[in-house]
């Protein structure tokens, strides 16, 4: 074996030595990282978390998300361990509808939905054939029309629960126009429609306070177990008994969390954990 030839193999031998030890340090490295997927900017809860994580050795990486359809995705395949941006509705339809293997290992918060408006300051202004915009996935724009009966803007077909969608309204005696949207584009449409119905993180995000700046808040009912829009910490079913993951809910689930969240969100989220 000529010279020029040794040195070749004595090259590929070393890069894949350095490959094996980067992939080995990798590993070491993030073997106490929990990846944690959020929707939205603001995280002061989550951050809070991730310094008292840390003082145990642990790092909590927040992997920011732009809407509500990539989370859940992301945790199924393995890109992340964790997300918290969601109600048990909203897991419940998007797991049915694409097979999903996720499950429920803590609850967070619960957020009233709100309607938002630059041009009215009641529902009771509205006009015949007005536009208001909605969250378009299922869960979210079922609870915008439950929120818009609830103000008695329309009826809809009672045994679509949580799940009822614009087809399944059965009286809108003003003949309004609801048009479905993702819900991150609700905030932008403002200046379009009479209405809007925003959720919670988004309308934090535009600037709003719910309970200072919506028109009309959805009531979020009875905070128990059986309600569909609790907030909640979500792991896929493989990982769910983890123990960075039981971990990250004993750093979450603490009066000081409750205490950011209601400081900073002033009722725009309420915490439903026990601490």
């Amino acid at each position: 074996m000529n010279k020029k030839i040794k040195s070749i193999f004595a090259l590929l031998a070393l890069a894949s030595f350095a490959f094996f030890a980067q992939g080995c340090g990798d590993e070491n490295r993030n073997k106490n990282e929990i990846k944690l997927g959020l929707v939205g900017e603001h995280s002061d809860e989550w951050n809070h978390v991730a310094k008292e994580l840390e003082k145990e050795g642990i790092k909590l990486t927040l992997v920011k998300f732009s809407d509500y359809n990539l989370p859940n995705r992301a945790l199924n395949d393995g890109e992340i361990d964790a997300n918290a941006f969601q109600h048990k509705a909203f897991l419940k339809a998007e797991s049915e509808a694409n097979g999903y293997k996720l499950t429920v290992i803590a609850n967070t918060i619960i957020a009233p939905l709100g309607a938002y408006s630059s041009k009215i300051k009641s529902l009771d202004e509205l006009k015949e054939g007005d536009k208001i915009a909605i969250p378009n996935d299922p869960t979210n724009g079922g609870r915008a029309i439950r929120l818009l009966e609830s103000a008695g803007l329309i009826t809809a077909d009672k045994k679509k629960g949580y799940l009822v969608t614009v087809r399944d309204i059965q009286k809108n005696p003003k003949h309004l126009e609801i048009i479905e949207v993702d819900a991150g584009n609700t905030p932008s449409l403002l200046p379009d429609v009479a209405v809007s119905i925003i959720n919670a993180n988004y309308a934090i995000d535009t600037g709003f306070i719910p309970i200072r700046d919506a028109i009309y808040l959805d009531a979020t009912g009875k905070i128990d177990e059986n309600n569909p829009y609790i907030n909640v910490l979500v792991s896929r079913e493989d990982n769910k008994d983890d123990e960075l993951l039981k971990k990250l809910i004993k750093a979450y689930q603490t009066k000081e969390t409750a205490e950011i969240i209601n400081k900073v969100y002033k009722g725009a989220t309420i915490p439903v954990f026990k601490y």
